[in-house]
């Protein structure tokens, strides 16, 4: 059985002024997406691209459960949340 795998993820713009929370299967794709600004939304609008967060999950519904958890949190437990694994808000790659 091949095992899949979802990603929850944080993007955020070049001043990393706003924050935005997603959840997908494939995060290169959904990064490429959103820097290309293919999706239509908040995303979109704000000019929000700059991945600097993800977890790693093999359960859809405990990723869906855990960005709907996030989303919940205030700005500041995001913030320290993301310093937690990326400090300075560097934009993450993956290869």
């Amino acid at each position: 059985m091949i095992s899949k795998q979802y990603y929850v993820y944080n993007i955020t713009n070049i001043n990393d002024t706003v924050l935005y929370i997603g959840v997908t299967n494939n995060l290169i794709r959904r990064i490429y997406e959103h820097k290309n600004k293919l999706l239509e939304g908040f995303s979109k609008k704000y000019n929000i691209w700059k991945l600097v967060y993800y977890e790693i999950g093999d359960d859809v519904r405990s990723a869906i459960e855990r960005e709907k958890k996030l989303k919940g949190w205030t700005r500041q437990k995001k913030i320290d949340l993301i310093k937690l694994k990326n400090p300075e808000f560097k934009e993450l790659t993956f290869r």
